[in-house]
């Protein structure tokens, strides 16, 4: 291989001529002539990457992989050594299905050494697939799973809290969990005696809206997650009512983590702030006001959609009528 600025080592067999430069080639690795790769990438020891395979920019692949057809790697991955990508469900010997399953992984996330990544997934942008992971469905993004079944144990780049740890005053709305825009910790007044505990408030006074519908999650399989998208308009108040979920915000700058598990905590979340609630226990029992009736055509449920609307918000608070406008207009 001679393109200008690409290196490639002379015992690796490469047959693109697709490659950007600044990338780096080494020994024993082999491309074939269909895979097109990106600028500044590395590609270690005995790396296999076939024909449709579709690698961006600044992406490191570590010794001992093998990218199989369907493959795609958008900018800014990592895999480890020895990641294990499949592209057929059910592989025969000599029997080749139509069309190769696709497997996407996002934008920033990482793959850990020894994971294996079932077919026709999406590992969601910024994601963190643990060491010897078994992931067998697609990956929110910028969670971390792990285990086998890979599971999800969190987020990366979350400072997870404990709302009934939060200091300030008992009946108002507190500051925004770690900075997210717009998002409140709100303290519901309890009152206690020997028929027993009630929680009770004014929604006036504790909501910037009054709501128009409500639902209820309960019975959820403690290793699946709940909602995964944002909202153009609608404002919600969440309440877990009985046992715990964790609850993810971002608003596209900023990530937090919360654990409710109280009553008297609710979470104010605005529009344009995406949200997941995960690792719920077995009597969890989450309650939701929201300030609109069911509209489809509210919900943003594509991250990469979300993120790219977010980028065209000004940083700070969330100014309603001006996002809900930006996110119309998108």
């Amino acid at each position: 291989m001679t393109q200008r600025d690409v290196f490639c080592h002379p015992a690796a067999i490469v047959e693109t001529h697709s490659i950007g430069e600044g990338t780096r080639i080494w020994a024993f690795a082999h491309v074939l002539a269909g895979a097109a790769i990106g600028r500044d990438c590395n590609i270690c020891d005995h790396v296999f990457i076939e024909n449709d395979v579709v690698i961006g920019d600044r992406v490191t692949i570590k010794c001992g992989v093998q990218l199989w057809d369907g493959v795609a790697l958008e900018d800014d991955v990592f895999v480890g050594p020895n990641a294990t990508f499949t592209n057929d469900p059910f592989p025969r010997s000599k029997h080749q299905p139509r069309a190769f399953s696709r497997t996407v992984v996002r934008r920033g996330a990482s793959i850990g050494a020894n994971a294996t990544i079932l077919p026709g997934l999406t590992i969601g942008r910024g994601a963190m697939v643990g060491a010897g992971a078994v992931v067998a469905s697609n990956v929110p993004p910028n969670a971390v799973v792990v285990g086998n079944p890979a599971t999800i144990t969190g987020y990366v780049e979350t400072a997870v809290r404990v709302p009934t740890d939060v200091s300030g005053d008992t009946s108002g709305a507190l500051g925004g969990p770690a900075g997210v825009k717009g998002a409140q910790i709100i303290r519901l007044p309890k009152t206690e005696d020997l028929r027993g505990s009630l929680v009770a408030g004014e929604l006036a006074e504790f909501l910037p809206f009054l709501p128009k519908r409500f639902f209820v999650v309960f019975d959820v399989p403690s290793r699946e997650t709940r909602g995964e998208h944002a909202h153009r308009r609608l404002s919600q108040l969440l309440v877990c009512l009985r046992g715990e979920c964790s609850l993810v915000l971002d608003d596209g700058r900023r990530r937090a983590g919360l654990v409710l598990n109280s009553p008297t905590i609710g979470v104010l979340v605005p529009p344009l702030v995406w949200g997941v609630q995960y690792r719920f226990s077995s009597d969890a029992l989450l309650l939701v006001l929201a300030s609109e009736a069911y509209d489809p055509d509210d919900y943003i449920r594509d991250y990469e959609e979300f993120r790219a609307i977010a980028d065209l918000l000004p940083d700070g608070g969330t100014d309603s009528t001006n996002a809900a406008n930006a996110a119309s207009e998108s």
